[in-house]
């Protein structure tokens, strides 16, 4: 039901434009491919709209993707997302399969210890979440780096605070072949809207700054899918370099990716980056292979 004041502010127009954009191309799932009803928010460019204060600070992430995804997933989808919670590795952030007990250092991190301080994430790469992040990356729908973004930027709220400062974020880059035959890099579409949401949830962020040229990807390099760690590692050894060493110096860093499978990027990465001078680099990414 359309009311009056809607009307008046060209509300009946949105709504019948929606109904036969609905009846011409009615939507698709991204996941499963089925044809479902979306959910639509208002000025939805900008997913800050659909939270409030409250609940971002009492932020369930299994909520937030559901809320999140719904324009783009049908509903069984938009719920078939496993969150990464505690109890995990405290460096590397694996969720331990069993469920009870306190947060601790995971075998694989004692044995080969990380160059990086702390990894998190959001989710478990599986599901809705493996699948849309594969929509991004590999078939261009740029539209979801907004609620992706937005996702990983409530993470980045959940496990950083001002005791625990973020001076530069860093996007894992791409070699430049890679990037041109993709047309961007998700990495930096993840994060390019973070001070947006700052602003609007009164969240203090003037301290950080995007370099998205800190690194260069300067050998072009295998998939990393389908390797194991051995392989992972040497596949990637010695693939970046610093854009500009004088702007990490001293400063306390977050790398950002879309998926940490082994860690031997996000390793390879502050590696790098605590050579050329790096205070600490902290990994931050969307989702975490089990």
């Amino acid at each position: 039901m359309i009311t009056a004041n809607q009307a008046a502010n060209g509300g009946l127009f949105i709504w019948m434009a929606r109904a036969l954009k609905e009846a011409v191309w009615p939507s698709k799932c991204l996941v499963c491919r089925s044809f479902f009803q979306p959910t639509v928010y208002e000025n939805y460019n900008f997913p800050v709209k659909i939270f409030n204060d409250e609940s971002m600070l009492a932020y369930n992430k299994k909520s937030a993707f559901h809320k999140l995804m719904r324009p783009f997933l049908c509903s069984a989808c938009s719920t078939d997302f496993v969150p990464v919670e505690s109890p995990f590795c405290c460096i590397c952030g694996i969720m331990f399969k069993s469920r009870i007990g306190d947060d601790h250092v995971c075998g694989e991190c004692i044995k080969s210890p990380k160059k990086f301080r702390m990894a998190r994430t959001m989710g478990v790469y599986e599901g809705a979440l493996m699948k849309t992040i594969q929509c991004l990356k590999y078939k261009g729908k740029i539209q979801l780096a907004r609620p992706l973004g937005m996702l990983l930027f409530f993470t980045f709220i959940k496990y950083w605070n001002n005791k625990n400062r973020i001076d530069l974020i860093v996007p894992v880059p791409l070699h430049i072949k890679r990037f041109r035959k993709r047309g961007f890099n998700q990495a930096y579409l993840l994060i390019r809207e973070w001070f947006s949401y700052a602003d609007a949830f009164n969240v203090e962020l003037s301290y950080s700054k995007i370099e998205k040229n800190a690194l260069i990807m300067n050998k072009q390099t295998e998939s990393q899918t389908g390797l194991d760690r051995k392989q992972r590692q040497a596949n990637i050894k010695n693939a970046f370099s610093l854009g500009n060493s004088s702007k990490i110096t001293g400063e306390s860093i977050l790398l950002i990716d879309d998926v940490y499978t082994t860690g031997a990027t996000a390793d390879e990465c502050a590696k790098v980056l605590i050579k050329g001078g790096a205070k600490s680099v902290d990994v931050l990414t969307l989702a975490r292979g089990m």
